[in-house]
């Protein structure tokens, strides 16, 4: 019988999950209502042509469910509205994060050596300083801009994905399929992206869920 990967194991106990499974369907209820926003929210709170001072700092409830703002916007449309830059922005700096600490964790554990622990020195270092006073005095110099938020919170976040994927792969590194690949003289490619990178994702993606969150 073949030995099941990490991935796919990861895959078969999340299945088996109910907490898991309903977890990932509130969020693709989350997801779905930021597709939605446009059709979903009363109005939108970026037309400035729509909003109406008469209706400022009104309670919830009747025309507006939860209320409205000092300038009129309506509250629920503004979630739903900002809903969208959170996920986005949360997302594409964990995806991005995740697939430049991945590759600098398995190629530093595949390489070994000096170049292990040169690359693990600049993670640690990247480690030792806050993450929200790096990403904030990014910002500060980068100016406004979502494309400049996610560009500092990548700087901040991929050293935690290099730590766990260069951990992940250095338990795969010493087993015999490893070594039997290079036996058969494939190349240095194919053994990184397509036996250790697999196994290491499934830590990654755990880490990932708390990295979004931290991000948004």
């Amino acid at each position: 019988m073949r030995e099941q990967t990490p991935l796919r194991r990861f895959a078969e106990e999340f299945s088996a999950s109910r907490v898991a499974l309903g977890g990932l369907g509130l969020l693709a209820l989350i997801v779905l209502v930021a597709l939605a926003a446009p059709w979903l929210a009363p109005q939108d709170p970026y037309d400035l042509s729509k909003l109406d001072l008469l209706d400022s700092r009104q309670p919830p409830g009747g025309k507006y469910l939860l209320g409205t703002d000092g300038q009129g916007r309506d509250m629920l449309s503004a979630i739903f509205y900002g809903l969208r830059v959170s996920l986005y922005v949360g997302v594409a700096s964990g995806v991005i994060a995740l697939t430049l600490g991945a590759l600098v964790g398995v190629f530093a554990a595949y390489v070994g050596g000096r170049f292990e622990s040169l690359l693990m020195r600049v993670v640690d270092i990247q480690l030792g300083f806050p993450a929200t006073l790096v990403a904030l005095v990014l910002i500060a110099v980068l100016g406004k801009g979502v494309d400049k938020i996610i560009f500092a919170l990548v700087c901040v976040q991929w050293a935690y994905y290099a730590r766990t994927a260069r951990s992940a792969a250095l338990v795969e590194r010493g087993k015999e399929y490893i070594e039997a690949a290079r036996g058969l003289g494939l190349s240095h490619a194919r053994i990184v992206f397509r036996h250790l990178l697999p196994n290491a994702l499934p830590p990654l993606i755990v880490v990932g869920t708390v990295q979004v969150a931290h991000a948004i």
